[in-house]
């Protein structure tokens, strides 16, 4: 078969470019030398895993290890645990004490009063057990038919005992010995000594009991007894006990007369008597005169009635001021 004209010709080779012409500018040349410029290519630094700050960069073959080529060891994940419990312990108690600041105040409030009440309880403790506060001076004020020395010396078994553990009771009992006294204060005065304050009884009247005459004040109560009638105290008859006994008797009516009469007419009766509550009468020294009181009602009235019939009556041998508004003379 006959080919195609052409068929089994082979190519023909492309023309080879001329060479550049000598005859070119050199300015150009210059350019194209300019352009062609090698590239270096620099291999990229790799750093080992555990390699420590500041080593110097491997470069070569390390550069495509993978990135997880080397594990850490289990010393290193323990101390990381460690650290990290170590973090969330202290993050949670930043967190604990932040939403219970206010309790804590209350609590330390709390326990800085009740501090200070336990130190205030065992200074006190201590103050009252101290010698320091011992009794060692005793003074007694207020008495006049009384003697005070007598008084001081029956007080002496409280001497040595912390003032604060002083026994009312004890000194109750010690001037219980004295009829005497009406009432009594103590006073404390730190360190060592106490003043006791007496109020004495005062006499009203004298009572007869067969041969002897006793001194009592308005509750009846003893002060002194005698063969003789004390001078300047009136005769008191009357039944009865006093007024806290028993007051409707006839001489709590009388030491009621005799508590309300002024110091210039009490001073002036030399007998009373009071046969019952609503029957009291009493006689005057000196005026041989009877006064006619009746009940104890209105005895300040009738106290002011006599005084002024007194001045204005003077030789008058009656005063009848039963009933303070109409007093009659005689």
């Amino acid at each position: 078969m006959k080919r195609p004209q052409g068929f089994d010709r082979s190519e023909a080779p492309a023309p080879e470019a001329a060479p550049p012409s000598a005859a070119a500018s050199p300015p150009r040349a210059a350019e194209e030398r300019g352009r062609s410029v090698q590239t270096v290519t620099e291999p990229i630094p790799v750093l080992r895993p555990d390699s420590a700050a500041g080593a110097t960069p491997v470069r070569g073959p390390l550069a495509d290890e993978p990135p997880y080529s080397r594990l850490p060891s289990n010393r290193e994940i323990d101390k990381a645990l460690r650290a990290a419990r170590r973090e969330r312990k202290r993050v949670e108690r930043g967190e604990v004490r932040r939403f219970t600041k206010r309790s804590r105040r209350r609590r330390i409030a709390w326990l800085a009063a009740a501090g200070v009440v336990v130190a205030l309880v065992v200074a006190v403790g201590l103050v009252a057990y101290s010698p320091l506060l011992a009794l060692r001076h005793i003074q007694v004020t207020g008495t006049s038919r009384l003697d005070a020395a007598a008084v001081e010396k029956k007080l002496s078994d409280q001497l040595g005992t912390p003032l604060p553990l002083l026994s009312s009771g004890g000194i109750s009992s010690d001037l219980a010995a004295f009829p005497l006294i009406r009432s009594y204060t103590v006073e404390s005065h730190p360190p060592d000594t106490i003043v006791v304050r007496v109020v004495e009884r005062q006499p009203v009247g004298v009572i007869q009991r067969g041969n002897a005459f006793t001194l009592v004040d308005a509750a009846k109560v003893p002060i002194s007894s005698s063969q003789q009638r004390p001078e300047g105290y009136p005769l008191i008859t009357a039944g009865g006990g006093a007024a806290d006994v028993d007051a409707d008797s006839g001489f709590a009516a009388a030491a009621g007369v005799l508590s309300a009469l002024p110091a210039g007419v009490l001073a002036q009766v030399d007998t009373i008597t009071a046969k019952t509550k609503d029957d009291v009468s009493f006689t005057l020294r000196g005026r041989k005169a009877t006064v006619v009181w009746g009940s104890a009602e209105d005895s300040g009235l009738k106290a002011a009635d006599l005084a002024a019939l007194l001045t204005s009556a003077p030789d008058a041998s009656r005063y009848d001021v039963s009933s303070p508004h109409s007093v009659t003379t005689g």
